[in-house]
């Protein structure tokens, strides 16, 4: 984006883009999206930026379903055994990939080594919600800047203006009702697709730190707490939704779809799982046109506040913690999915490690490596040695 809207194409100058993009950081949900909602914005106004999101995660969705139904219904296949064990050998190396590189950005001092270490554990091994650890490293972050002087004005020039808030809010707010009034009148408040949606509405509200942090929340209470999906398929999901365009929390879609495939009464499986799917989706993806819609005329003042700034420092620290845990998660259901017990799974432990190699000692693009890595999965099935 930065080379097509401000390199070749002038749309925007540096510094715009630049607070374009620490604006969206600041919000939950992906950054990525939000900022293809902002830049169609700044260009031609609400249209705009529902044209730019849209066509953003529009092709993402769609494939996504196709694998989704594909991986549902043939994925037990031996050949997709072997596609899959290549896929998931990868994400364990991309989730580690991505702990080390957020950990280098975020983790600056002592404090933010804390809140990182707190957060895994509080997680991993007290059982405390996400939102709260979101929450309160947020609170800690601000506290640390609380007396911090308010920077002045820059002396760029104001972004277009936009409808009111209250606007904003009240069709967001319809928007977000619809789908669920349809779902209660139909299916009731006690269905799980009334319940997916809720829960996937607040998970949108708290994805600070992308889909690698909230991937391990999603997972902990759809397959823990709920039973409604296995560890197995959270983590094919993951590698199924590193192989299509758009924003990664699109994983979420796939969660929702197994969620309705795995428990359609009392619709068939596939409408239940599309149910299931749609549902996700638009929970995880209307917030972040709100959240533009809301901010982008209000864009300079909240990326020049020094607590803004400290309680999103705070939180990222905190999510290095949180990713540490889907890095467990993956470790255990990949490498060792019989337990220590039953020993490591070598072939996915080697296929890991190549990946590693590939990401950090190569220029190779992810999806030549991805595609790599399920060939070699396809052919250890085929050998035998999967």
């Amino acid at each position: 984006m930065h080379r097509e809207v401000v390199e070749r194409r002038g749309w925007l100058a540096e510094r715009q883009f630049t607070d374009a993009l620490n604006f969206c950081m600041l919000l939950p949900g992906p950054e990525a999206l939000q900022l293809a909602i902002y830049l169609g914005w700044r260009l031609h106004g609400i249209r705009g930026g529902l044209v730019a999101g849209l066509a953003f995660i529009g092709p993402a969705v769609l494939l996504l379903f196709l694998l989704s139904w594909l991986y549902a219904s043939y994925g037990s296949l031996p050949a997709a055994a072997g596609l899959l064990l290549g896929l998931k050998a990868a994400v364990v190396a991309l989730v580690l990939q991505a702990l080390v590189k957020i950990g280098r950005r975020a983790l600056k001092g002592p404090l933010h080594v804390g809140l990182a270490v707190a957060a895994f554990v509080a997680l991993q091994f007290l059982g405390v919600p996400f939102p709260l650890i979101v929450l309160a490293a947020g609170i800690v972050g601000v506290a640390m800047a609380w007396h911090a002087p308010h920077p002045g004005p820059s002396g760029h020039p104001a972004v277009r203006a936009g409808p009111s808030a209250a606007r904003v809010l009240a069709v967001g707010l319809v928007l977000w009702l619809v789908p669920f009034v349809a779902v209660l009148g139909t299916l009731g408040a006690d269905s799980p697709w009334s319940r997916l949606y809720l829960f996937f509405t607040q998970a949108a509200l708290v994805t600070f730190g992308g889909a690698y942090a909230v991937l391990g929340y999603v997972t902990q209470h759809l397959v823990v707490d709920l039973g409604w999906l296995t560890a197995q398929q959270s983590v094919a999901g993951l590698a199924l939704a590193e192989t299509t365009p758009g924003p990664l929390v699109i994983v979420l879609q796939f969660m929702g779809f197994m969620s309705g495939w795995n428990n359609p009464t009392p619709l068939d499986p596939l409408a239940a799982a599309l149910l299931g799917g749609l549902l996700a989706s638009w929970a995880t993806f209307l917030p972040s046109f709100v959240f533009i819609f809301l901010g982008a005329p209000r864009l300079e003042r909240v990326t020049r506040e020094p607590r803004v700034a400290a309680a999103l420092a705070a939180i990222t620290a905190a999510v290095v913690g949180i990713i540490a845990t889907l890095g467990v998660l993956l470790a255990r259901v990949v490498l060792l999915p019989e337990g220590l017990a039953g020993g490591v799974r070598w072939p996915a432990l080697v296929l890991a490690s190549a990946v590693w190699l590939a990401l950090t000692r190569t220029r190779l693009d992810l999806p030549w490596i991805l595609a790599a890595a399920a060939a070699a999965g396809l052919g250890l099935q085929a050998a035998g040695l999967a």
